[in-house]
């Protein structure tokens, strides 16, 4: 992934997106609620744990774990933005 891309929120979302809506092989808006549509099963969320780890660079967490910031696109992405900036912010 195009480093830029992977540090700015519309490439973050853009990323998820194409992760999410591939696996469940549908459109995804951005503030949809994953798992009140049924698109995001329990075990469907842990992948999605795994996938924002690995494509980001990220460590989730703790309280970070909480059904919550995997609910929609939007969430998961200002998830991944605030362990960024923590991430940058501990390395400086």
């Amino acid at each position: 992934m195009n480093q830029d891309l992977a540090t700015t929120a519309e490439g973050i979302a853009q990323a998820i997106t194409a992760f999410v809506s591939k696996r469940v092989g549908a459109d995804v808006p951005a503030d949809q609620d994953l798992f009140e549509s049924g698109l995001v099963s329990s075990l469907f969320a842990m992948e999605l744990v795994v996938h924002l780890e690995q494509a980001f660079s990220v460590q989730i967490l703790g309280d970070d774990l909480k059904r919550d910031n995997f609910r929609s696109v939007q969430a998961m992405t200002a998830l991944v933005l605030r362990l960024n900036g923590a991430g940058h912010a501990a390395g400086a």
